[in-house]
């Protein structure tokens, strides 16, 4: 979405996935980015479309869940770039609370609002041509619409204190800037930093205020909620992490992908090279490269964090190579830069080489309702609160998809492990992981979404 006026550029940029935002500002020939990805050449492109000269750039906080592009939009711009002032960053311009930054005719006002992180500030925007009162607010990871940002990181003896700071960033700091303020979020519905963020593509103070569950709590209420709340930490956060403190490796473009035959792909797993197959799970489950993991193209951003190592290059599989840099794209926001290429002429070009293929077999609903009785053991990788929320199938164990690989010793190999989901696609990043450990399985198409649909019945642990 794109608002202009006489003088204000602005524009929001959205990373499929990650479900992170970043932000382009300006007015009066410059701007500045908030939050940039990686991958910056979109606001290189903005700043030349709209001509305007990009001067600052703003983060938030260090995130946890993409690797930041400051350094590498400022190596292109000349930008100088500004992060709270309570962490020690290798690189940038520390600020405080009250610091004031002109961009053309824009004041940007740094406010200190810890609690997700310790260093963690908003930026409010005034446009001094119109007033003195707040326009909008980047809020980073402190409020989004619909929720507000984890305070996990710390540990859990730690995390009553960052929890408080978090309700006093929000209601001493940001509510006071008044309810028509417009609240522009690091992150939207999907991401991994919140709960259950909402879909609303813009929001504002006063529709947070009041209509955000959590903002409908005491101080008390809120932090007995945030020591209550649990969120999943991928393994891949401590790189990103230490990327976005100490500076990312510069990317220069996105990294070269090799075409490979299949004898070229057979000898460098051979080399521990690992395969990722962003097929959909259906087409992995027919027919796949032994070893493989299977992350369906949307999915890479969420999941590869969870299954990719970052020593061994990754060779990408596809049914052809149109989503390549795509695929690129997902792996240099999380820090995977060392691709060994893709299987050239897609999947079909191994199985038409004559080399062996793995399979998976498949379920209906109504397959896996027949036999429920049985001696099996049924998986369910959905994510915690979808098993709490919205039920699960009588006899099912849960393990979160990103912890089957961590839990193994929990799945008992001897047995015949049938696996759901939601919808069907987590269960073939669980299937490869259990797979190339020697696990015979099989996934159920359609998940737990079929299984509504067809009327069987699910147990709710709520009532129980």
């Amino acid at each position: 979405m794109k608002i202009e006026g006489i003088e204000m550029i602005f524009e929001k940029i959205v990373s499929e996935g990650l479900a992170h935002n970043s932000y382009v500002i300006g007015s009066a020939g410059t701007a500045a980015v908030i939050d940039p990805r990686r991958d910056c050449d979109i606001y290189e492109d903005y700043a030349v479309r709209e001509d305007v000269a990009i001067t600052h750039i703003f983060e938030t906080h260090r995130n946890e869940d993409y690797v930041i592009g400051s350094l590498e939009l400022a190596a292109r711009t000349g930008a100088q770039i500004y992060h709270g002032s309570h962490m020690a960053f290798s690189y940038g311009n520390p600020v405080t609370h009250g610091d004031t930054f002109s961009v053309g005719n824009l004041e940007l006002k740094v406010l200190e609002t810890p609690g997700h992180t310790e260093e963690s500030i908003s930026i409010a925007v005034t446009d001094r041509e119109l007033g003195d009162e707040v326009y909008m607010v980047f809020t980073g990871d402190a409020l989004f619409a619909g929720d507000v940002g984890r305070t996990d990181f710390f540990g859990k003896a730690e995390t009553p204190r960052v929890a408080g700071a978090l309700y006093d960033s929000i209601f001493r700091t940001l509510i006071p800037l008044g309810d028509g303020v417009v609240v522009c979020p690091a992150h939207g519905a999907g991401s991994v930093c919140g709960a259950r963020l909402t879909e609303h593509e813009f929001t504002t103070i006063g529709y947070e205020k009041k209509l955000n569950p959590a903002l409908q709590k005491t101080r008390e209420e809120f932090i007995t909620h945030k020591m209550n709340e649990i969120l999943y930490h991928p393994p891949y956060f401590k790189k990103m992490e230490l990327y976005n403190k100490e500076g990312a490796p510069p990317l220069n473009g996105l990294p070269y992908s090799p075409p490979l035959n299949p004898q070229e792909v057979d000898t460098r797993m051979k080399e521990h090279a690992q395969v990722l197959d962003v097929r959909n799970p259906a087409s992995f489950s027919g027919g796949h490269i032994p070893g493989s993991y299977n992350i369906w193209k949307e999915g890479v951003p969420l999941f590869a964090g969870w299954v990719l190592t970052y020593d061994d290059p990754i060779i990408i599989v596809d049914e052809d190579t149109r989503t390549i840099t795509d695929i690129l794209r997902y792996l240099v926001r999380i820090g995977y830069d060392s691709i060994g290429g893709h299987l050239a002429g897609g999947f079909a070009s191994w199985y038409m080489s004559g080399r062996p293929i793995n399979t998976i077999s498949t379920w209906s609903v109504h397959d896996l309702r027949a036999v429920l009785d049985t001696d099996l053991f049924l998986l369910d990788v959905r994510e915690r609160r979808s098993w709490d929320y919205d039920g699960f199938i009588t006899g099912a164990h849960h393990i979160y998809v990103g912890e089957v690989a961590n839990r193994l010793k929990d799945i008992p190999q001897e047995e015949h492990v049938v696996i759901y989901c939601d919808s069907g696609f987590k269960t073939g990043v669980a299937a490869s992981i259990l797979k190339k450990n020697g696990y015979e399985c099989t996934t159920v198409l359609g998940g737990m979404a079929a299984w509504k649909k067809a009327g069987y019945r699910v147990e709710n642990p709520l009532e129980s």
